[in-house]
């Protein structure tokens, strides 16, 4: 069982989030907790756990949709527009007609993720209808989304009904200033993409298209509906994560998300997602997400200038990918090896 465990595709990237875990807890430091007076160490404590969570939650939703465009063989550098255009929909719709309660809840989320898919609809067609690379495509709507969120919005920040606020900071019975609601959709988004990528044949297909598009395409698979698939599913994570976050933070604004393509990229590739296509997890994707945030913290926390910030994700994602090739040539030899006995 151990071994199964310690084989497993997560058991590196869990080895160093709980290594970068243990170094935070050691130098952090620590407070005296203004109620009981107890020393709390500085990272090791529930509201700076919760909170580390809650700062991946956002892009590790959408970080899942992007893998499963990444296994497919293709980009999608427009889910942070998705995720801002999403925002602001919902909160203009809301603000116009005056909703709050479950109504405004039930009609955000609706209204969210239906602009979510519209937005995977119109980056699928496209990248299949016209022929040209998912990178040029999606650059492109990036910044078109992104300034039909600009316009509509005329650069306000618009605020949300608090219902949808009381949703996403809902304690669930955990002590106060301790929301683990978008935490709990992250796990769901990663286990329902899991699933998807694992148990069922849409998900099979999406790796060998990833894997050999030409081959897939003699066995008779129809590459361009799975190609517009795997941008709806990403427009889909958007839209979701677009929800939550307005919701959490109770307004929704055109700069929402900016950057937010980079970290999902990057979630996916310190994952272990091939950007060749045919390789990659929701799991890890999630996983690389945290990972990138405790990076986040640790600069914080240990007081580092946040100016280098980016080189350290930026060496992250290079580390990655060398060791990924690294794996897959040093796999291929061992093939090699045996076919040649």
């Amino acid at each position: 069982m151990l071994g199964r465990i310690l084989s497993s595709a997560q058991a590196g990237l869990l080895l160093v989030i709980i290594c970068l875990g243990a170094l935070l807890t050691v130098f952090a430091g620590s407070h005296a907790d203004r109620v009981t007076g107890e020393m709390v160490n500085n990272f090791l404590n529930s509201y700076t756990l919760i909170q580390t969570l809650t700062d991946a939650s956002f892009f590790a939703i959408m970080a899942v949709g992007a893998t499963i465009v990444i296994i497919s063989g293709g980009i999608d550098l427009s889910v942070g527009s998705i995720y801002a255009l999403a925002g602001v929909t919902t909160a203009m719709v809301l603000r116009a007609q005056g909703l709050d309660g479950s109504s405004a809840a039930v009609t955000g989320l609706v209204i969210s993720v239906g602009v979510g898919l519209l937005c995977g609809v119109v980056n699928g067609l496209m990248v299949v209808g016209l022929g040209v690379h998912p990178f040029i495509i999606t650059l492109g709507t990036m910044w078109v989304l992104r300034g039909i969120a600009f316009v509509s919005s005329n650069a306000e920040s618009i605020g949300l009904p608090r219902a949808l606020t009381a949703i996403a900071k809902a304690p669930l019975g955990l002590a106060e200033s301790l929301y683990p609601v978008p935490t709990l959709v992250m796990i769901a988004v990663t286990v329902a993409g899991s699933i998807y990528l694992q148990r069922t044949v849409m998900g099979r297909h999406v790796f060998a298209i990833g894997g050999n598009p030409e081959a897939s395409r003699f066995s008779g698979l129809r590459l361009g509906r799975i190609q517009v698939g795997v941008f709806v599913i990403s427009g889909l994570s958007a839209g979701i994560a677009a929800f939550m976050g307005a919701s959490f933070y109770g307004s929704a604004s055109c700069v929402d998300a900016t950057g937010y393509e980079l970290y999902v990229i990057a979630s996916a590739v310190v994952g272990g997602a091939s950007l060749s296509g045919g390789k990659g997890s929701a799991v890890n994707a999630m996983l690389g997400a945290l990972l990138i945030v405790l990076i986040r913290q640790s600069i914080r926390t240990l007081h580092f200038d946040q100016n280098y910030e980016w080189i350290i994700i930026g060496c992250a994602i290079i580390v990655a990918v060398t060791l990924d090739q690294a794996n897959a040539r040093l796999a291929a030899r061992r093939l090699a090896r045996a076919a040649g006995r």
